[in-house]
């Protein structure tokens, strides 16, 4: 046997792919620690549906890893695979060589990318070279295909994952970032043409691009991991397992079909939830936290919800992905019990939905974005002239004609409280620590006054007393917690109010009053406290 063998399948201290930095927005390497995390998941799920097997035992199962980057995946299996297989390939070099060419496959997602998986594969970015753990392969590219792949442009945008013509169509000395695996209407046709056959695989399993790099920034650049999921599952793996931001909780970006199928979905056997994204990726921060699925071809039920923050479990519940009455994932298993005495209350009856009733809701007061039609590039003037109006804009307060309000007129002359139409709370690197601010400090808006859409308007109000209790009730943690519920970004429109009952504002609202009004025990206090910070600082 030879020495590159006994290299890469057995454990390094330290591991190359422990410390590698990432390349970009879209090539986030996976620790091997969090990806054997997700192959302990696989492991079960498939001793649970075969009686107790080891799929690692199996020297017929296919893996895929369709975008692969540091080839994480595709050692780890490999290793796990080797030493599983021992009693069936007793000759260390005839196991590995099934391995590699029979078993485990990948797609690269870059030139780069590929190489570097190769390299962790194989101990050589040349499958068939001289220092390759690998003696069966004729070619370089061995099972980790990559080729240059361009985008189909129609107006302007791919057909296929909506990138921008003017930002990606640059040129052959630069990546397209046009993925394979997504830029096809036949994903089974593609991976034939690319492994030969009619190729069918067990498992797929990996860390997608998340987002198109072309022009966005953050939480705001274009969704593009929802395309790798939808192609993963038309070829009907028995396993898939994937790593994916937790922003589709709530749709949002041209998510909101993928959010509906995902939820909807009762092949979705496991969840692990990081509400903190550096506890998957340190160093690394993702608004709203990250996730990893398990879908089961064969299961049909609830999922198995385990939430996670800081390395420590909160808490693990097998539900519905939908609770009855919501549109969107509640991340929380705690929220729940609590969300249904809210609705019980409002409801007078025992709660079997989380739907408020009409009438009870919050957000029936909150205006859609852009409330008074003004972007957030308008700026008004220093000193107020005949005919104008306050207006709110980013960075305080100035005065703009009347005249030059184009919408949002009937709430011009009344009172209402402005609220930020995002609040992210992340600090420099993207991460956001607990408790969480939620939504930024309400400010009330007295008559004659305006905001861009910078804000949310809220009311109108018959009074300046009771703008003010209702800018009190959303400095309330529960009310913040409720906001929490529907808002897994940066983005507080008014969709993310949909949990928050209205109350009676002739009065000021306090925690305590809330906690008794709706019944919240003391652990609830705490899990809502954990959660949400006190105060309406922003």
């Amino acid at each position: 046997m030879n020495d590159q063998v006994s290299f890469t399948l057995r454990g390094r201290n330290p591991d190359v792919l422990t410390c590698i930095a990432n390349l970009s927005n879209d090539e986030v390497f996976t620790p091997p620690e969090f990806a054997n995390r997700m192959l302990d998941t696989v492991a079960e799920a498939w001793a649970a549906n075969n009686g107790g097997a080891n799929i690692w035992a199996d020297s017929t199962v296919r893996f895929l890893d369709p975008f692969t980057k540091s080839g994480v995946f595709l050692r780890e299996i490999t290793r796990r695979l080797n030493d599983g297989l021992e009693s069936e390939f007793q000759d260390r070099q005839k196991r590995v060589d099934h391995i590699l060419s029979k078993q485990v496959f990948g797609i690269g997602i870059t030139q780069l990318t590929s190489l570097l998986a190769r390299r962790s594969l194989y101990c050589s970015k040349h499958a068939n070279g001289p220092h390759s753990i690998a003696k069966e392969f004729a070619d370089d590219a061995g099972n980790i295909w990559f080729e240059r792949m361009e985008h189909t442009w129609v107006d302007g945008r791919c057909r296929f994952c909506g990138a921008s013509q003017k930002t990606l169509d640059r040129g052959e000395g630069l990546e397209t970032h046009a993925y394979a695996f997504i830029h096809t209407d036949d994903i089974k046709a593609r991976v034939g043409e690319l492994f030969g056959g009619d190729m069918q695989f067990d498992v797929i399993i990996g860390n997608p691009p998340y987002q198109l790099d072309d022009g966005g920034f953050r939480a705001s650049a274009t969704p593009i991991y929802q395309h790798f999921v939808q192609q993963a599952k038309a070829l009907q793996p028995r396993l898939l397992t994937m790593i994916i931001p937790a922003r589709w909780y709530s749709g949002g970006r041209g998510l909101e079909s993928f959010r509906d199928e995902t939820l909807a979905d009762t092949r979705i056997r496991v969840i692990h939830d990081f509400l903190n994204a550096g506890d998957a990726f340190p160093g690394i921060g993702i608004q709203g936290g990250i996730l990893y699925f398990l879908w089961d071809r064969e299961h049909e039920g609830d999922a198995t919800i385990t939430s996670n923050y800081e390395g420590r479990v909160l808490s693990v519940a097998t539900r519905p992905l939908l609770e009855d009455g919501a549109d969107v994932f509640i991340r929380h298993n705690q929220a729940i019990p609590i969300l249904k005495k809210v609705i019980a209350a409002e409801s007078g009856s025992q709660a079997n939905s989380v739907a408020l009733p009409e009438g009870t809701r919050f957000s029936d007061l909150v205006s859609s974005g852009k409330p008074f039609g003004l972007r957030t590039y308008v700026r008004g003037h220093e000193k107020k002239s005949a005919g104008d109006v306050r207006v709110y804009q980013n960075g305080g307060e100035a005065w703009i004609p009347r005249t030059a309000v184009p919408e949002g007129l009937d709430l011009i002359d009344t009172w209402k409280v402005f609220v930020g139409a995002a609040y992210g709370g992340a600090d420099h690197k993207g991460r956001e620590p607990l408790p969480l601010q939620v939504i930024g400090k309400p400010i009330v808006g007295e008559p004659g006054s305006v905001a861009t859409e910078t804000y949310i308007a809220i009311g109108p109000f018959a009074s300046e007393r009771e703008a003010q209790n209702a800018a009190s009730y959303l400095s309330t943690r529960f009310a913040r917690f409720l906001v929490l519920l529907h808002k897994p970004s940066q983005h507080a429109s008014k969709r993310v109010y949909t949990f928050v009952p209205r109350q009676d504002f002739s009065k000021p609202w306090s925690d305590e009053e809330l906690y008794a009004r709706y019944g919240i025990t003391q652990d609830e206090i705490e899990f809502i406290e954990f959660l949400v910070r006190a105060g309406d600082a922003s």
